[in-house]
């Protein structure tokens, strides 16, 4: 059956999130200490990290739990000085992948509709989308908080292939995560590929259910399994 349209994930399909993430804490440790944080900064990042697991990415006051765990008074200095370092690398490092707008390019001048299916909050995801400046390639895009499900859920994979008309082989579901992407695009029926970048990029299938149709390690590989449906 041809397929007609792809869906994308956006963190470490689209962007390196891993290196945008780390390099975004280790410059706002950084300024915290040039601001008075008089603290190693190898145990800094380490504390922060550790806030970040306990109180989730979106907890909006990781620096100011910082202080707390090296018993530090309130200081609006210091703290301001780790979230603009950290807002002014994590915008630096928001770029895609050298492969991702060729390969964008590509698909959309064939003919393929292109869409996304990612969790988060819709305004990060929009923002990243934007900041990346591959909004204009998506027809649709399926973001979790909207449906309050997370991949994955058949909710999600369902929705969009409902609102792009389309029957589960006609779309092709393109992700890194094992867990997340292929295990929920193969259960709705798919096609499924698994793009080898960022930390899950080792997640081993551990069933039939969760083994992606194809594993590639370049956006551009893409381009070879499409050719098969033709």
């Amino acid at each position: 059956m041809e397929i007609k349209s792809i869906f994308f994930d956006i963190d470490h399909t689209l962007y390196d999130s891993s290196l945008q993430v780390e390099s975004a804490r280790r410059n706002a440790i950084k300024a915290m200490i040039e601001a008075g944080l008089d603290v190693d900064e190898k145990t800094a990042l380490e504390s922060l990290n550790s806030i970040v697991k306990k109180f989730g990415s979106n907890y909006q006051s990781h620096f100011d739990e910082l202080l707390k765990e090296f018993d530090y008074p309130y200081d609006p200095h210091i703290i301001a000085a780790g979230i603009v370092a950290y807002h002014t690398t994590k915008i630096a490092y928001l770029v895609p992948y050298p492969d991702t707008v060729p390969t964008l390019i590509k698909l959309n001048e064939t003919g393929y509709k292109l869409g996304i299916i990612t969790d988060g909050i819709p305004v990060k995801q929009w923002e990243k989308l934007i900041r990346l400046g591959l909004q204009h390639f998506f027809h649709s895009v399926f973001i979790s908080s909207d449906i309050e499900k997370e991949k994955p859920a058949l909710e999600m994979f369902n929705l969009a292939l409902k609102e792009m008309k389309l029957k589960p082989k006609e779309a092709m579901m393109v992700g890194d995560r094992i867990d997340k992407d292929i295990a929920g695009a193969n259960k709705v029926g798919m096609i499924t590929v698994q793009i080898l970048r960022g930390k899950y990029s080792k997640n081993i299938p551990k069933s039939k259910l969760e083994e992606p149709d194809y594993v590639i390690s370049t956006m551009k590989d893409l381009l070879d399994i499409l050719n098969k449906y033709v």
